[in-house]
């Protein structure tokens, strides 16, 4: 490979976080920002509540706001002193995703994935019951879908699956057992100790207090 001149190299020193990799100003891949972070893309695959790949998921990616990722490896280097750390499903997602998440919604015939996402009401409460809508959090980019993995022990067992629709998802459930509880929480307090909120409905989801868009974005993960 060619080695980089000194100009070559200051002057990717200037461009904007991810402008190389072809992300707006601002957004990043996580892996850049903290590879030890571990990552599965469900919406990138057809192992997810729609049962096929998502629009807008071209590449199993993490693509994030540089902020947030920041925030991220602070969270995970916490983590790691007790032998835990981060497993991102979601971050960023495409306007575009969430208008499939929508389409699937109202096409009541497809019940393919209720049996292990949503086997304990109906698919036409999902859109008003705070679970899917037209506008999502992620696509301004600084919210993410993420678990707790411990250290040569995998996924923490956490009473449910990341996406599975139903009161025993919340945080204050008490349908499952003391000590997944208690794993929700340590998720919990180190998310919001690394400066994210989270959403009562869903363990899973967090998202920046301090994100910087306000608007959501439509380009594709790449």
């Amino acid at each position: 490979m060619k080695a980089i001149s000194g100009y070559g190299a200051l002057l990717m020193a200037l461009l904007p976080a991810g402008a190389l990799a072809g992300l707006p100003d601002g957004f990043v891949y996580l892996k850049d920002v903290d590879p030890t972070i571990q990552t599965d893309v469900r919406y990138a695959t057809a192992n997810n509540f729609v049962g096929k790949k998502v629009d807008g998921y071209r590449a199993k990616k993490i693509v994030i706001t540089r902020r947030a990722a920041e925030a991220l490896k602070k969270v995970q280097a916490d983590l790691k002193k007790d032998g835990y750390g981060l497993k991102v499903f979601d971050a960023y997602r495409p306007q575009q995703a969430v208008s499939h998440f929508m389409r699937w919604v109202r096409d009541r015939k497809d019940q393919r994935t209720k049996a292990k996402y949503y086997p304990n009401i109906e698919k036409s409460t999902l859109a008003g019951g705070g679970y899917i809508s037209g506008r999502s959090s992620h696509s301004r980019g600084s919210t993410v879908d993420l678990t707790l993995v411990k250290t040569g022990k995998g996924e923490v067992d956490m009473g449910t699956a990341f996406d599975y629709f139903g009161p025993e998802s919340s945080h204050h459930s008490t349908k499952v057992t003391a000590e997944q509880r208690a794993d929700r929480q340590r998720l919990k307090n180190a998310m919001s100790r690394g400066g994210f909120a989270s959403y009562h409905k869903e363990w899973w989801h967090y998202t920046l207090r301090s994100e910087p868009f306000s608007r959501p974005f439509n380009f594709p993960v790449e």
